[in-house]
């Protein structure tokens, strides 16, 4: 059974962290868990553009299907606490059933599928048992919730996170010293969550089925004249080249259509202002749109991207950008210029955060300390795929063709940069992370590049002249820590700026 879009245009398996999920308090967490979408439908036409009536572009990939399977079990010794911590103040039975009930609703509103051993681990016999069946069946990620600070507790958890799979250990306060925590906290291929508050365990598990979802998912590479299948490294993304004519031959042989007509009005109706592009313009957006939709289905695709100066620049055609930022605001992860690192920058942020994000190339900005986010495809609806478009306006790309969104982003706003970079052999990915403030959005013109120009101020960084990496997707939000936690679950290299 696969998930299911509501009419709000939100993606069932990702209702978890909607609105900044990852923040909440555990009881807020749990009320938003059972709350579900519908109050994110409510806010829908509530003001701002109008709302669009056309359906989201449906995943049809394999890691758009995939349900991961985590293998989570309590761990604390039998018979009372006494004395020794968490001590006899601590209703431990109490605190399994509450977090039995948690786990399972995490679980449902991801999806992933979780296999919790009906009693808890109550030695190291135990433990050695359920970790050998762990390394048997092939799981995509352990969890180890101890309930216990003493005996085989730690040495527990150790032990899971020793097996190589993807690990998250949650310990409610009582059942860690720094003692405990220092040693683990080190290495790679675990997360430690120590607090009472569970939304930090349901990112964990959520990080465990955005990491599932990569390993299974495939992106569309377009460019050159030759088919191939390959892999990015680490992530297991597969990656799958078509030659750039499939583009072209399917965009000739598209014609104009109701659903292409109705896509390109409602830009034109929700749209703050227009500026230069005509009706033409966007209509023949929304026919890139269709095409990048059919090749998806063809290929069974997650994501796509493609190399779209050197395949359309040269023609008549309409470059993809409004294209592209519609499927971002799809959660279709797309990206520009055939850059891999940049789709799966993509999927990391939609995966984990549900919204999307925008890839652009980094301008230096010495007066303000500042980066300058350039590009012509940047997705609308920032703060989450369920929640309103920001304001833009429908303009040009800056080789004045075409018909793209430039997307207003609100001042002030807290956004987090990412920057995945496939390493050499025997290297780690790196993730290059920042977070920082919005200061502006920059009129182009009187300056020049590309339409979507928006000035982030990033935390720490002065040298702005040296910003390292190209193409680093912004997105709303400060989320460094979890990507930083990401990284050591998945054995990335993390960079933070």
């Amino acid at each position: 059974m696969y998930p299911n879009r509501c009419a709000a245009r939100c993606h069932k398996e990702y209702l978890l962290s909607r609105r900044s999920f990852l923040g909440l308090s555990a009881s807020a967490a749990g009320a938003w868990l059972l709350g579900g979408c519908g109050s994110q439908a409510k806010r829908l036409g509530e003001g701002g553009p109008p709302a669009d009536s056309l359906p989201a572009m449906e995943p049809c990939g394999p890691g758009y299907r995939c349900v991961p399977a985590v293998r989570a079990a309590f761990v604390r010794r039998k018979g009372e606490y006494g004395l020794r911590w968490p001590g006899a103040v601590y209703d431990g039975q109490a605190a399994r059933t509450m977090y039995t009930r948690k786990i399972h609703q995490t679980a449902k509103s991801l999806p992933i599928k979780v296999d919790l051993r009906p009693e808890p681990i109550y030695s190291d016999a135990e433990a050695d048992a359920w970790i050998a069946e762990g390394k048997q069946s092939a799981c995509d990620g352990l969890l180890v919730v101890l309930l216990d600070r003493q005996e085989h507790a730690w040495p527990t958890a150790n032990k899971a996170i020793a097996t190589g799979i993807p690990t998250v250990i949650y310990s409610p306060v009582g059942t860690a010293f720094t003692t405990n925590t220092a040693a683990p906290s080190q290495k790679t291929g675990a997360v430690i969550y120590s607090t009472d508050d569970f939304a930090q365990c349901a990112y964990g598990l959520k990080m465990l089925q955005a990491g599932a979802r990569m390993r299974a998912a495939r992106v569309v590479v377009i460019r050159g004249g030759k088919a191939a299948e390959s892999e990015f490294p680490q992530l297991g993304i597969k990656l799958r080249t078509v030659p750039a004519s499939a583009f072209l031959d399917i965009y000739k042989a598209t014609p104009e259509s109701k659903e292409m007509l109705a896509m390109a009005d409602w830009y034109l109706r929700a749209a703050r202002e227009v500026s230069g592009a005509t009706r033409q313009d966007v209509i023949n957006g929304a026919r890139s749109y269709m095409v990048a939709r059919k090749i998806l289905q063809q290929e069974q695709a997650d994501g796509i991207t493609m190399d779209c100066l050197g395949v359309l620049g040269p023609s008549k055609m309409s470059l993809p950008c409004l294209a592209w930022s519609r499927m971002n605001d799809d959660g279709i992860p797309a990206a520009c210029e055939a850059d891999l690192g940049a789709a799966a920058s993509h999927m990391i942020v939609q995966y984990l955060f549900d919204r999307p994000g925008f890839q652009q190339d980094p301008v230096p900005e010495t007066a303000h300390k500042a980066i300058i986010g350039a590009h012509c495809s940047c997705p609308t609806r920032l703060n989450g795929f369920a929640e309103p478009p920001e304001p833009f306006i429908l303009r040009h790309h800056h080789a004045q063709r075409d018909a793209t969104t430039q997307t207003l982003w609100r001042v002030g706003q807290d956004v987090t940069s990412i920057d995945v970079q496939a390493a050499g052999k025997d290297k780690p990915v790196e993730m290059i992370v920042s977070s920082g403030k919005v200061l502006q959005n920059v009129s182009v013109p009187p300056a020049g590049g590309c339409v979507v120009s928006v000035m982030v101020r990033f935390d720490g960084v002065d040298d702005v002249l040296a910003y390292p990496g190209f193409h680093q997707v912004f997105f709303y939000g400060n989320f460094r820590r979890h990507l930083i936690d990401f990284c050591r679950l998945l054995k990335l290299q993390a960079r933070v700026v």
